[in-house]
């Protein structure tokens, strides 16, 4: 049913060969597109996503921002940077809010 290919990798140019048990793997998953990229390209393609090229929230870390909480008043550090227009709450005061019942 399936014969091997021979595709052209979108990003280096090589010839690379879409074998029929790939075929029948990509089709067993529900794909429908043939691969654009040659394995090797693939491979590069996934580290560079998974090493950190993203924002710095999917590597982990993040920066945070000293402010005090608007309904305590304790300082604490959050993970964005405030706008001034709307109040900014500790861990818990925000987790008290959340869990309050709507009015």
């Amino acid at each position: 049913m399936y014969t091997d290919e021979t595709l052209t990798c979108a990003d280096c140019g090589n010839t690379f060969t879409f074998s029929a048990g790939e075929q029948e793997f990509f089709a067993s998953k529900g794909f429908v597109n043939k691969p654009n990229r040659c394995p090797d390209c693939r491979v590069a393609r996934r580290g560079a996503r998974n090493s950190g090229s993203r924002s710095s929230s999917m590597s982990g870390t993040r920066e945070m921002h000293d402010v005090v909480c608007s309904e305590c008043g304790r300082e604490t550090q959050v993970p964005f940077m405030p706008r001034g227009d709307r109040p900014v709450y500790c861990r818990e005061c925000f987790q008290k809010i959340r869990e309050a019942p709507l009015r």
